[in-house]
């Protein structure tokens, strides 16, 4: 024992004196660098150079505005455990700066501690966040983290081991986030082939595509350019504020081979149920906000829609199925793409998505959520013949991941199940209780949450007035009674070949397939 402690004691021993000749060397070189690093350094206080970073790289589009989200919370994590216990646990001081240039000196001396960095720590944590969505972006940004990394040797604030610690901690810290901030997968969803029933249209002779103008940003220049340019012979129909949809999607199917829909979630379930009408494929080129059905299938843009066209590559994807009584006691039947919800739901995600792209789909989620508790009142219900109080009841069209309130993709289209997912309120104190569950990761655990995969569900309004209901994130009027089950027909979708496809031919247009199985994860023990 007392060998071990010695060993260990030497070897302190050596690693400081390595580490203070190491930070000689370096921080009493050559003044080459005076003028870049000494302000970049200063740039870094705070985080607020990172700030920066993050707002430039919420501007852009794809993958980077959620990278921006997750590396501001790997910092905000990484900047909180290295200037406050790790200082204090390790309690290093600072380096004497005697041997540095005068130029090259902060312009105060610092009185914290020194061991780990948090410049840092909070640079390698963005970094590792921007890399974990988008690598590509990850390449400047960390040669800028790695700049400031080692400014604070340069100017003497720090050793190099600070440095090296502060690295470890920064890249473990942007690691968690993917505990509160799952990954969307790199691969699109898994899905039927049915190419046999989608004609390749090289020039895109045959194609209709019904362009939503009040979609995304509203301005869709380049997607008209690229498909006036690699599909010349399709047709383009824009759609304004004032004119219908639904007109001109059915128009557009009535003198087409093939239907194709530019716009949002929204646009793409009308555009959906028009086309399952006349048993004809449909082409998507992503054109909203969000754009999750298009994200689910790989499209990241209007270019893998015409390679899609042109190849005459597609899948057969399923539909959810909602029928039931509307608010003013009519029937009603709809199909949906990706989501159903009730009560507070459509509220919540209408939240969510308020604050989404600027801060990223978690933390506006917990935003959301909070308001939607505040101020959204509980509803009687019947779930399948159980009468429930409740907040919120979402329905997937397929299994969703991850779990909880964000659900963000799918990794098959064509399971034939529904997720649903419910926020129960008669639990006692179920407000605090929930918020709990999120934020400690437990929510699985939660009586207040509850989560099942199904092939069926039945729900009812048991108090006066119809229940709040949204498909694919467009709000009705409200239903009185509705059963939601996975459609009886496939959807057939252009999209690129992937290699989770598949062999062999899928069902045609309005074919049908038997369901699975059924099973159900729910609450163990209270959250």
């Amino acid at each position: 024992m007392r060998r071990d402690i010695a060993l260990g004691r030497s070897f302190v021993q050596a690693f400081t004196q390595a580490d203070r000749s190491l930070f000689t060397a370096l921080a009493g070189g050559r003044p080459l660098l005076d003028p870049v690093l000494p302000r970049l350094s200063h740039a870094a206080d705070h985080g607020l150079l990172w700030w920066g970073v993050a707002g430039a790289l919420g501007a852009t589009k794809g993958r980077r505005r959620p990278a921006a989200a997750r590396a501001l919370i790997g910092l905000g994590v990484a900047s909180v455990l290295a200037n406050g216990p790790a200082k204090l646990v390790f309690r290093r001081d600072r380096p004497p700066t005697h041997g540095i240039p005068p130029l090259r000196r902060l312009s105060r001396d610092l009185t914290t501690f020194s061991f780990p960095s948090g410049h840092a720590a909070s640079a390698a944590a963005f970094a590792t966040g921007v890399a974990l969505d988008a690598p590509g972006a990850a390449v400047p940004v960390a040669a800028l983290a790695a700049a400031v990394a080692f400014s604070r040797v340069y100017v003497g604030v720090h050793y190099p081991g600070d440095v090296a610690a502060g690295i470890l901690l920064g890249i473990g810290a942007g690691l968690l986030t993917t505990k509160v901030m799952p990954r969307r997968p790199w691969v699109p969803a898994r899905a039927s082939p049915a190419s046999a029933w989608a004609p390749a249209l090289p020039e895109g002779e045959g194609l209709t595509v019904v362009v939503n103008a009040r979609s995304g940003p509203g301005n869709h220049s380049d997607l008209l350019a690229v498909l006036r340019a690699d599909l010349p012979r399709a047709e383009v129909v824009e759609v304004g504020p004032a004119d219908d949809m639904a007109a001109a999607l059915t128009t557009a199917a009535s003198t087409s081979r093939v239907l194709g829909i530019a716009g949002g979630d929204g646009s793409i379930n009308a555009a959906a149920q028009v086309a399952l009408a006349r048993g004809m494929p449909l082409a998507v080129f992503p054109a909203g906000t969000l754009n999750h059905f298009a994200a689910d299938l790989g499209l990241v843009g209007a270019g893998d829609s015409v390679q899609a066209v042109r190849e005459g590559s597609a899948v057969a994807v399923d539909l959810g199925r909602a029928d039931g009584i509307s608010a003013v006691f009519d029937r009603f039947s709809r199909i949906f793409v990706n989501t159903a919800s009730l009560g507070g739901y459509p509220d919540m995600v209408a939240v969510r998505e308020r604050f989404e792209r600027r801060i990223g789909k978690w933390p506006a989620m917990m935003i959301a959520l909070c308001w939607v508790l505040r101020n959204e009142p509980p509803f009687d219900v019947e779930i399948d013949t159980e009468r429930r109080q409740v907040w919120l009841i979402f329905v997937g069209n397929g299994v969703y991941r991850p779990d909880g309130f964000a659900p963000t993709y799918r990794n098959r289209l064509d399971e034939s199940l529904l997720d649903l997912r419910i926020v129960d309120a008669s639990a006692p104190l179920a407000r605090l209780r929930l918020v709990g569950a999120v934020l400690t990761g437990r929510l699985g655990r939660s009586r207040v949450y509850e989560q099942r995969t199904v092939e069926r569900v039945l729900i009812s309004s048991r108090a006066p007035g119809p229940l709040p209901f949204a498909c694919d994130g467009e709000v009705t009027e409200g239903v009185e009674r509705i059963v939601i089950t996975p459609s009886g027909a496939r959807l057939i979708v252009y999209r690129p070949r992937r290699p989770g496809d598949g062999d062999g031919a899928a069902p045609g247009p309005g074919a049908r397939r038997p369901l699975a199985r059924t099973f159900s994860r729910r609450g163990a023990e209270a959250g």
